[in-house]
């Protein structure tokens, strides 16, 4: 009796690959999940720091800079830093360094804004960093399994910030200090996402292959239309999570608590989209889906701007959140379509996208002063308008199997 000797080796490797992507998703997952939960319980508390601080509207969106300018002195280098060490090692590192900023500000109270600037500016220099070795990641297993999947990784960041958004709330109602709500959160990230990324399959690259990358993705038209599509959108889901609660606020004249609620609702929303939104593309493709995303968010932000009442503001939040779902994460999707060079161009990616959290939060600070925040935030429409436009920058390099175009 004759035994396919190469055949039963392959059929044994077969699960043991899906068990290590398997792992691998989970690491991912839990890495965003830990990030999203970070941000949101500083975006839940940004009308007690602007009170805490003792500032205007637009020194609020000053000090939210601090983040962004952190973000953007990091990602033009991240795709070396996760070329050498690796997406694991990188995830170790910047969640630690994300525990010391974090803490940094929460203690930077007593400083005034120089301290808690200081201390989000850290925490900016760590997002960066983990930003592009999460997505890289990724990528990778996506690559590695042929489906669509980086959607549902980023739903980790949107289940993080809704259990951000939430314990906010809740501790608002408790009357729990600020400060000592980002520490306890902080230390909670810096102990997590180690245990989390142990599973990461992403190895360094040899120093001569990450340097030709890095210089050569800056060159190519697709990366920095792709880049273009990130940061329209990215702008669009940032105006969201940094101003919501503040326009529900000043806005509709709710309390604080409801602010921090309808950045539940916000944040739900895009888990939700996040969580189907890998099948719809597998079955669709990516452009006809983002540009249908497109739509539905502008809807939902026209709702908020412009709606009658707090319950049309939830229901505008909540499409508005469905719509921005998966922009970020497909745009990263795209960056990474080439594992080899896949490091270096979500390094681009996200260098150009990450400039919608740097020129957000100080636009719509500086028209909030003059027309109010909540009608501020319909420069989103604008830029939804643009990544409608270059949605087709994101159609994949080669079909994957499943059908994803």
């Amino acid at each position: 009796m004759d035994v396919d000797v190469h055949g039963a080796e392959r059929t044994a490797a077969a699960p043991r690959a899906d068990r290590v992507a398997t792992r691998a998703g989970w690491g991912v997952f839990g890495g965003f999940a830990a990030t999203g939960l970070a941000l949101a319980t500083l975006f839940s508390r940004v009308p007690a720091i602007r009170e805490e601080l003792g500032v205007s509207t637009a020194q609020l969106g000053l000090v939210l800079l601090a983040i962004p300018c952190g973000s953007m002195l990091a990602l033009p280098l991240s795709g070396l830093v996760v070329g050498r060490l690796g997406s694991r090692r990188t995830a170790v590192a910047t969640s630690l360094l994300m525990l010391a900023g974090m803490a940094a500000a929460a203690l930077g109270f007593e400083a005034g804004r120089g301290g808690v600037m200081a201390g989000l500016f850290v925490m900016g220099l760590a997002l960066g960093n983990q930003e592009v070795a999460l997505n890289v990641e990724g990528a990778a297993v996506e690559q590695r399994v042929g489906r669509s999947l980086l959607p549902r990784f980023h739903a980790g960041f949107s289940v993080g910030t809704v259990a951000g958004a939430a314990l906010g709330a809740a501790v608002v109602a408790a009357g729990v200090p600020v400060g000592a709500h980002m520490l306890v959160v902080a230390v909670g990230v810096g102990v997590f996402v180690p245990l989390v990324v142990r599973g990461f399959i992403t190895a360094p690259q040899p120093r001569e292959r990450r340097e030709r990358h890095g210089r050569t993705a800056w060159r190519e038209p697709r990366t920095l239309a792709v880049g273009a599509f990130v940061l329209a959108m990215g702008f669009t889901e940032g105006t969201g999570n940094d101003w919501l609660a503040v326009a529900m606020v000043d806005g509709y004249g709710a309390s604080q608590a409801t602010g921090a609620w309808a950045l539940a609702v916000f944040v739900a929303a895009m888990t939700a989209g996040r969580v189907g939104g890998g099948g719809l593309i597998d079955r669709w493709g990516r452009v006809a889906v983002l540009r249908a995303s497109c739509g539905l968010a502008a809807t939902g932000l026209a709702l908020v701007v412009f709606g009658p009442s707090t319950a049309t503001a939830f229901a505008g939040a909540a499409l508005w959140g469905l719509g921005t779902a998966l922009g970020f994460p497909v745009g990263m999707s795209a960056a990474g379509d080439d594992p080899a060079r896949a490091a270096a161009r979500v390094s681009v990616v996200a260098s150009v996208g990450y400039t919608a959290f740097l020129a957000g939060p100080p636009l719509i600070g500086l028209l909030g002063d003059e027309v109010g925040v909540l009608r501020a935030l319909t420069v989103a429409g604008a830029m939804l308008a643009l990544a409608f436009l270059l949605a087709s920058a994101t159609r994949p390099l080669s079909p994957r199997p499943g059908g994803t175009r």
